[in-house]
C-alpha cells in the first residue's frame, strides 16, 4: 500500500484518521496508530513486519541497558550490540548479493532474498535513538510499544523522511493535548500528493518513453543497450531532465504527504528537501536535498569520523567515507556507489578551488549545478554500467540520430515540463506566503479548502485512469 492509492486515500487513512479522531489523548491517539501502522507495513511486507518488530525490540532493550549501566564501557558494549544487530540485519538483507558479488558468483538462496520495505529508513532511526540514548540527549522508553510506534510510523516508516525521536518526542508522549493542524495538514498532503500523481508519475512515463526502465536478464539488457544507442543526443538529454523531475518531485511528494499526515494527528515531522535544484553548487544542493539523511551522516557518520578539524587529509578521508556510505544507502549496487563518488570528487574540487569561482558566477553556477545532478542521475538510474555508459556517449554527441522524434516529444509535453519545472522552485510557496500576509478568511478557504479540494479530485482521477504509479522507494 502506498500513499499515492485509492485504497489508501479512500479507506485506510480515513479509517486511521477516524480511529485517531475518536481517541482521546495521546495514549489512544498512539494505540490506533500503532494497529494501522502494523496493518500498513504488514500490507506490503507481512512476513517483513517481523523484522521491523524485532529490531524495535533490540532496539528498545538494548537502549534500556544503556540507560541503566553504571559504567561507560558497560554503556558502550550495550550501544555496540544495538549497533551490530542493525547493520547485521540491513547488511543481510540489503547487502549480502553485493558483497557475494567481491568473491564470485551470488548464490541463488542470496538472489531471492527480498528487500524489505523501507528498511534504510528505519534502521537509521532505531540507530539513532540508541545513540542518542548513549549521548544523554533523551531518556529511553521504558514501554516496547513506544519504540515499536516511533519505528514503524506509516506517514514516514517506507519513504522518510528519517526521524529522529527527540523531535517528536514531545509529540508523542508528552504531556500537553494534540494539537491537531487540519488546514495546514490537508492542504501539505494534497500537494504531495498532486506532485506525485500529476506530475511525477508523468515525468517519470516520459522518462521511460526515452530512457529504458531498468532492464532485468541478460537478453532484456541487449535489447536496452540497442534501444539506447538509437536513441538521439536531445532525446537522452530530455529523457534525463524529465528522470531529474520524477525524482525530485516523488521523493519530496512523499516527504509532504507525511509532514501533512503527521500535522493532522498533531506531529511534526522535519522538513526534508528546500528547492535543491535552485542551487549553485554541490555542497548546497545537499544542504537541500534530503536533508534529514545529510544530517544523519553528519552527526552520526562525520563530526563522530573528526570531520574536518583534523587537518585536510583526515577530512578527505571523512568526506570518502560519508559519500560512500551515501552511495550504499540509496542501494546495494556499484552505481550507486559511484554516485557517491562523484559527488564526493565534486565536494572535494569546489572546496579546493571551484567553490570560490562559483560565487562569483551567479547564472554560471546554476548551470553547473544542474549539469552536475543530470550527469549523477544517469548514475543513480542504471546499475548496470554498460547502460550507464552508453547514455553518456549519447548525450555528448555518441549518438547519429536525428532529434526530430524527440524534439515532438518535449513540444508535446511542454505544459507538463513547464509546471513541473515550476514546482521544482518556491514560486508557488512565496505565493502561498503572500497569501497568508492578507489575513483575509476567503483567501485561507480557498487556500486550505478549494485547493486542496481540486488537488484530491485531480489526483483520484489520475489514478483512476492511469496504471502508472510507481513507488521507486522499494530499493531503499
Amino acid at each position: 500500500m502506498v500513499f499515492s492509492s485509492l485504497i489508501f486515500l479512500y479507506a485506510f487513512f480515513p479509517l486511521s484518521l477516524l480511529g485517531c479522531a475518536l481517541c482521546r489523548g495521546k495514549r489512544g491517539r498512539n494505540a490506533v496508530l500503532l494497529v494501522s501502522s502494523l496493518v500498513f507495513y504488514a500490507w506490503g511486507e507481512p512476513v517483513y513486519v517481523l523484522l521491523l518488530a524485532f529490531m524495535a525490540l533490540s532496539s528498545w532493550f538494548c537502549a534500556l541497558r544503556v540507560g541503566a549501566a553504571e559504567t561507560k564501557a558497560r554503556r558502550r558494549a550495550w550501544l555496540a550490540a544495538a549497533c551490530a544487530v542493525d547493520i547485521a540485519l540491513i547488511g543481510f538483507f540489503k547487502y549480502s548479493g553485493l558483497v557475494c558479488s567481491i568473491f564470485g558468483p551470488v548464490p541463488p538462496f542470496i538472489e531471492k532474498i527480498a528487500l524489505p520495505i523501507g528498511i534504510s529508513f528505519y534502521t537509521f532511526q532505531l540507530m539513532t535513538y540508541v545513540v542518542d540514548v548513549y549521548r544523554g540527549e533523551v531518556a529511553p522508553r521504558r514501554r516496547y510499544a513506544d519504540v515499536l510506534l516511533y519505528a514503524s510510523l506509516f506517514h514516514q516508516c517506507i519513504a522518510g523522511p528519517i526521524v529522529r525521536y527527540g523531535s517528536i518526542e514531545a509529540d508523542l508522549f508528552g504531556d500537553e493535548p494534540v494539537a491537531h493542524e487540519w488546514g495546514p495538514g490537508v492542504s501539505r498532503f494534497c500537494v504531495g500528493l498532486a506532485k506525485k500523481t500529476l506530475l511525477a508519475n508523468a515525468c517519470g512515463a516520459l522518462a521511460d518513453s526515452l530512457l529504458v526502465p531498468e532492464p532485468a536478464g541478460s537478453e532484456a539488457l541487449g535489447a536496452a543497450l540497442e534501444t539506447l544507442s538509437r536513441q538521439s543526443a536531445l532525446g537522452l538529454w530530455l529523457g534525463v531532465i524529465a528522470y531529474a523531475l520524477q525524482i525530485y518531485l516523488d521523493f519530496s511528494a512523499y516527504s509532504d504527504m507525511a509532514i501533512g499526515m503527521g500535522k493532522m494527528l498533531g506531529l511534526h515531522y522535519p522538513e526534508n528537501f528546500n528547492y535543491p535544484y535552485i542551487a549553485g553548487s554541490v555542497k548546497e544542493f545537499w544542504r537541500r536535498w534530503h536533508m534529514t539523511l545529510g544530517s544523519f551522516f553528519r552527526d552520526y557518520v562525520y563530526i563522530p569520523l573528526g570531520g574536518s578539524r583534523r587537518g585536510v587529509p583526515r577530512w578527505i578521508f571523512n568526506t570518502l567515507v560519508v559519500w560512500a556510505l551515501t552511495g550504499l544507502w540509496h542501494g546495494a549496487s556499484w552505481n550507486f556507489v559511484l554516485w557517491g563518488l562523484w559527488f564526493f570528487v565534486l565536494l572535494i574540487i569546489e572546496r579546493a578551488f571551484l567553490g570560490k569561482w562559483l560565487e562569483k558566477l551567479p547564472v554560471l553556477r546554476n548551470i553547473y549545478l544542474l549539469a552536475a545532478i543530470l550527469l549523477g542521475w544517469v548514475l543513480f538510474r542504471y546499475s548496470d554500467l554498460s547502460l550507464v555508459g552508453t547514455v553518456l556517449r549519447g548525450m555528448f554527441g555518441g549518438s547519429a540520430a536525428s532529434g526530430f522524434a524527440a524534439a515532438t516529444l518535449a513540444k508535446n509535453n511542454v505544459f507538463l515540463l513547464i509546471a513541473a519545472i515550476i514546482a521544482c522552485t518556491p514560486l508557488l510557496k512565496k505565493l502561498g506566503a503572500l497569501l497568508d500576509k492578507r489575513e483575509s478568511r476567503f483567501l485561507r478557504i480557498v487556500r486550505f479548502g478549494v485547493i486542496p479540494a481540486v488537488l484530491l479530485l485531480l489526483s483520484t482521477e489520475a489514478l483512476v485512469g492511469d496504471s502508472y504509479n510507481p513507488f521507486i522507494y522499494f530499493r531503499f
